[in-house]
């Protein structure tokens, strides 16, 4: 070290400092190569969280935009349902649909919660694979299926990801249905606009979150926190 640091010519001394700037340099440069591969790895992580939640938050949103009415989901498809509106009168809530229009409908809830289904059981926390499997075997089955459990797992899941104080337990929520689709040209385009600008806005809310890399390591195995409604 003392054969390193001569000061005693400027010879010595102009070699010395040279040197301090070389391993200052490089000593600079992995530090900076380190914390940007950390960047990096933290802005990957913090994406997948936010397309992770926007997926969940338009499963939400179709598994559980309805408090009132029908809030199961008919497994038929469109020609048994045809057949079975021949026998069957319509409800109140339908008269104002034109004839078809009821089957219609159970049809276009049937497909998207089908949709909502698969992206649970992709991104979801095991509870929810669970429930969300556990609901598409019964509708192979050909039995109708409630999915306000699963809406009440999601909504735990993504409120304590978002950090918002779980929902108190003496609050009492009402069951939640399958978002009730308009059939019709310009009904249907406005309820596809309708759901379309959710997911936007879910999108924008993650987008502006500014979740810690502790959130953005959290595993999909984890489900929601104990103790909330």
């Amino acid at each position: 070290m003392r054969n390193l640091m001569d000061f005693n010519s400027w010879q010595g001394a102009l070699t010395t400092l040279l040197g301090l700037i070389l391993v200052t340099v490089v000593a600079v440069g992995i530090r900076l190569l380190v914390m940007q591969r950390m960047q990096q790895r933290r802005e990957r992580q913090n994406r997948q969280i936010n397309e992770r939640l926007k997926t969940l938050i338009a499963a939400y949103k179709t598994l559980g935009g309805s408090f009132t009415g029908n809030l199961t989901v008919d497994p038929a498809h469109l020609h048994e349902l045809r057949i079975r509106a021949t026998d069957v009168a319509e409800d109140l809530q339908d008269e104002a649909v034109p004839e078809g229009g009821n089957a219609e409908r159970r049809r276009r809830i049937r497909d998207t919660v089908e949709a909502a289904l698969s992206d649970v059981m992709l991104l979801g926390t095991v509870e929810q694979v669970r429930l969300a499997a556990q609901a598409a075997n019964d509708m192979v089955a050909g039995r109708q299926i409630e999915t306000a459990a699963l809406v009440v797992s999601l909504r735990d899941f993504i409120r304590e990801v978002l950090e918002l104080d779980a929902v108190p337990d003496d609050l009492t929520l009402p069951k939640q249905g399958p978002t009730r689709s308009t059939v019709g040209g310009r009904g249907g385009a406005a309820s596809a606009g309708g759901r379309g600008g959710g997911g936007g806005g879910g999108m924008a809310v993650t987008g502006a979150l500014g979740l810690g890399a502790s959130r953005a390591t959290q595993d999909i195995n984890m489900p929601p926190g104990s103790g909330q409604a």
